[in-house]
């Protein structure tokens, strides 16, 4: 099956099974490695890219889902060579460590900031709460999503 899929503002039709998980398209047919594989059960949040601006689980979404749609990846968060202001933040607060969640939990926190840009922290718990974390920076992580939210609050 022929799929269409915008990806990162680039438009990439691949010829397909449509119940593949977009995950495995956006990483063995387009190429993008940043998205990362977890579970396979959408439990851990790893695999999360943005379906249209709302974060979705790539690993449990079939591609036929996403036919004709448009997707953000951990690559399009940045603006070229500027980094998205989380992915500053990230460097900043020393959030990563073995790399496993990162492009997950960063999908996540850039969508909560998308529609509330001044989020609490019990916000941002929650927000990220079905993201998992091997290494245990909660609280880095928080740290680097309220810095940003801070900015904002006195922009």
């Amino acid at each position: 099956m022929a799929i269409t899929l915008t990806v990162n503002g680039n438009q990439h039709t691949v010829e397909i099974e449509d119940d593949t998980p977009l995950l495995w398209v956006i990483r063995d047919e387009i190429g993008l490695k940043g998205t990362k594989f977890g579970c396979g059960r959408a439990l851990c949040g790893a695999c999360t890219v943005h379906l249209n601006g709302n974060p979705v689980r790539s690993c449990s979404t079939p591609v036929s889902v996403a036919d004709g749609q448009s997707i953000t990846t951990i690559e399009g968060l940045s603006d070229g060579d500027t980094l998205h202001r989380l992915q500053q933040a990230w460097i900043d607060h020393g959030v990563p460590q073995c790399g496993y969640c990162q492009s997950g939990q960063l999908m996540t926190a850039a969508h909560l900031l998308s529609y509330n840009p001044t989020p609490s922290d019990d916000e941002i718990n929650a927000a990220l709460s079905g993201n998992l974390c091997r290494c245990g920076t909660y609280s880095n992580i928080v740290a680097a999503v309220k810095s940003v939210a801070d900015a904002a609050e006195g922009a």
